[in-house]
C-alpha cells in the first residue's frame, strides 16, 4: 500500500504524458519490428506470449517447431525486448491509474488500482522466464516449469487486460465527474 501511495504522490500530469508518449512510441516503432523478427525466427509457428490458454504440451510443441535458431531467438527476445516492454507498459499504466483514479472516484479502493499493472508485469516476467527456460533446455524436459508457463501467461493477460479496463473505467468516471461539475 505504501508503494501505491508513493506512486500517487509522485505522479503528475507531465509524468503521465511522458509515459503515454513512451508507450505510443514503443508501440509504433518497436513492437512491429519485434513481431516481424519473431514471425521470421519461429517460422510463423505461433508464440506462447500472445496466447491466452496453452498447455505444457503446446509449449513443447512450439519449442520443437521453432528449431534451434528459433528457440535461440525466442530466448534472446525474452532477455532483451521482453524485459523492456513490460517496464514500458507498466510505467504508463501505473502512472495513468495513479493520476486518474483519485480524480475519477472517491475512496481508497480505486486508488489502489495502480498496483494491478505491477502484478501484470510480475506475471509477465515469470511467464517469460518459464517459457524461455523451456525453450533453452529443449529437448530436455522441464516438467514443473512447462506446466506453470500457461497459467502464468493467463494471469499476465488477466492483470494487463484488467489494467487497460481499469483505465477505460477511470476515464469514463473522470468524464462523468467533469460533466457533473460542468452542469453546476
Amino acid at each position: 500500500m505504501r508503494f501505491s501511495n508513493w506512486l500517487q504522490q509522485k505522479t503528475t500530469g507531465w509524468i503521465v504524458l511522458a509515459a503515454l508518449l513512451l508507450f505510443l512510441a514503443f508501440t509504433a516503432l518497436v513492437l512491429p519490428r519485434q513481431a516481424a523478427q519473431a514471425e521470421q525466427a519461429t517460422g510463423g509457428a505461433g508464440t506462447p506470449d500472445t496466447t491466452l490458454f496453452y498447455t505444457a504440451d503446446d509449449l513443447v510443441g512450439w519449442a520443437e517447431a521453432y528449431g534451434a535458431e528459433g528457440r535461440a531467438a525466442y530466448v534472446r527476445a525474452r532477455l532483451t525486448f521482453d524485459v523492456v516492454w513490460p517496464l514500458v507498459y507498466t510505467f504508463f499504466l501505473t502512472t495513468a491509474l495513479s493520476w486518474l483514479m483519485p480524480r475519477a472516484f472517491a475512496g481508497r479502493m480505486w486508488a489502489r488500482a495502480n498496483l494491478v499493472p505491477v502484478a501484470g508485469m510480475l506475471f509477465d516476467f515469470l511467464e517469460n522466464g518459464a517459457a524461455g527456460l523451456v525453450m533453452a533446455r529443449y529437448p530436455a524436459a522441464t516438467p514443473v516449469v512447462d506446466a506453470l508457463a500457461g497459467p502464468l501467461t493467463f494471469l499476465k493477460w488477466l492483470f494487463v487486460g484488467g489494467s487497460f479496463a481499469l483505465l477505460l473505467f477511470g476515464l469514463a468516471g473522470a468524464g462523468w465527474r467533469w460533466l457533473r461539475r460542468a452542469r453546476k
